[in-house]
């Protein structure tokens, strides 16, 4: 009897597991063969050659207006670059990684004697930040959790990203 009440609920514990909402999505489509990131108009384009597969509005680092110069300085770097890693474990629910800082950025924050920073993702939104405040991170891209799982699903890494003004 206690073994047969032990067996529904473990039955009834794995098919309720198995129901939950997995935050990684499949993708089936086009590569997306670049990014584009429009750092005044607020907007992200994935790109299959010229074709735009999805865009999405996005938050940047609390000081967007310029070009990244130094580790700290709050705003999102400028240039083109490389989606180059994952985390699946982010704080920011998930995140990919941008190729910042590349040599000119290195030689630009040496010569002012600083350092250029680095960690710079695409990632998810806390819900803390979901009260309309816009530009919040320390130099990332963000979009809302639901969006950065369709990023983490269709972007490859190796893939272009142009950051724009």
């Amino acid at each position: 009897m206690r073994f047969s009440r032990f067996l529904i609920l473990a039955l009834l514990a794995l098919t309720l597991a198995g129901c939950a909402d997995s935050k990684f999505k499949s993708y089936n489509g086009p590569a997306v063969t670049h990014v584009v990131v429009q750092k005044g108009a607020r907007k992200m384009y994935l790109l299959h050659n010229d074709k735009v597969l999805r865009d999405f509005d996005i938050g940047l680092g609390f000081a967007p207006t310029g070009h990244k110069m130094v580790e700290g300085d709050g705003r999102t770097p400028e240039g083109t670059y490389l989606i180059d890693r994952r985390n699946p474990n982010s704080r920011f629910h998930l995140s990919i990684g941008v190729s910042y800082p590349n040599h000119l950025d290195r030689a630009l924050a040496e010569e002012i004697g600083k350092s250029p920073g680095g960690d710079i993702f695409i990632h998810g939104r806390p819900k803390q930040y979901r009260n309309g405040q816009r530009d919040w991170t320390w130099g990332c891209i963000s979009v809302t959790d639901e969006e950065i799982e369709e990023v983490y699903a269709m972007v490859r890494d190796g893939t272009p990203i142009s950051i724009n003004p």
